[in-house]
């Protein structure tokens, strides 16, 4: 079991578990990977691909990883942080892990880079583990539902909530909008920003893509592309319809998620704005999408998810 430190001194407890051999770890920036990989692995030695001067270094010449980890023993573990970032070092890691038996802990925002540049997932030798804000059992006590839906359970936002819109506000223009561009996902940042404020009001809600493409002022084949982004950088989530094949017509077109309702009211842009009772109750389905994706990747289960809803509106 591993903490978090409330600035209340409270423990926050994460339910995660850290497994004996190599691991991908993916989520959301700011959900606490970086914390929890000090604290489950106090001894490893960290890499930190952000850092410029070793993302060069390692970019250059990702056999100078050999170096840098050195003399360290068989077993040693390793943590390479955004690894997505360098992603032709995973031929590397892969090298290391069978002439070296290091372990790897390779930790990233997102795996777009990695599957669509057919980089090397290490053909099964790493597990694949997803960190996602606090839930509300981690939280226990320190679980508010009123705040959780007005402002999201992102661990800087639990730890200064008296911040929490401005926390906010920055997540969403310096990363959403500043580093996804840096890092080449999108070619031009009006279009997105106008997308994003659509997708942030259209949370929990069942796509019409047409609608948001109009609404944004995008092409359609645009909105399909940049809901992709959100998607594989892990900050949206698709929840498919279920159909049962039964006589009634259930809905066909799946719901879009952000992964933590602050996030989706920062992106709409009504963080300075009272949430109605629509968009609370959009933001509770999110809680609760956002619970049953963390009992499937605590429970390694990994049952799918969808919604039911007919043409009438039961759902």
């Amino acid at each position: 079991m591993v903490v978090w430190m409330h600035n209340e001194g409270d423990i926050i407890p994460r339910f995660l578990q850290r497994p004996d051999r190599s691991f991908f770890l993916f989520g959301p920036r700011g959900t606490g990977k970086s914390t929890w990989l000090q604290q489950v692995l106090p001894d490893a030695l960290r890499l930190d691909l952000l850092d410029a001067s070793l993302f060069l270094e390692l970019s250059r010449d990702p056999h100078r990883l050999e170096a840098l980890v050195g003399d360290r023993p068989q077993s040693h573990w390793v943590v390479l942080d955004e690894i997505q970032k360098v992603p032709a070092l995973l031929d590397e890691v892969h090298r290391l892990m069978e002439s070296r038996r290091w372990r790897f802990a390779l930790c990233g925002s997102s795996a777009r880079k990695l599957r669509r540049g057919g980089a090397n997932l290490l053909a099964g030798r790493a597990l694949t583990l997803s960190m996602e804000s606090f839930s509300a059992a981690e939280l226990g006590h320190a679980f508010d539902l009123n705040f959780a839906l007005n402002w999201g359970v992102l661990p800087f936002v639990i730890n200064e909530p008296e911040a929490a819109a401005d926390i906010l506000a920055a997540y969403v223009n310096t990363y959403l909008k500043e580093e996804l561009q840096a890092e080449g996902l999108i070619r031009k940042v009006p279009p997105f920003v106008r997308f994003l404020a659509v997708a942030g009001q259209v949370n929990g809600q069942v796509i019409n893509a047409t609608n948001i493409a109009r609404e944004s002022a995008v092409a359609r084949s645009t909105v399909d592309s940049y809901f992709s982004i959100l998607n594989d950088t892990l900050v949206g989530h698709m929840l498919p319809a279920w159909r049962p094949g039964l006589k009634v017509r259930e809905a066909a077109q799946p719901k879009f998620f952000w992964f933590d309702p602050g996030v989706a009211r920062a992106a709409a842009g009504l963080l300075r704005d009272s949430a109605d009772r629509l968009w609370q109750g959009a933001a509770f389905e999110t809680l609760i999408y956002h619970e049953l994706r963390i009992y499937n990747e605590i429970s390694r289960k990994h049952r799918p998810i969808a919604y039911y809803r007919t043409p009438a509106g039961l759902r």
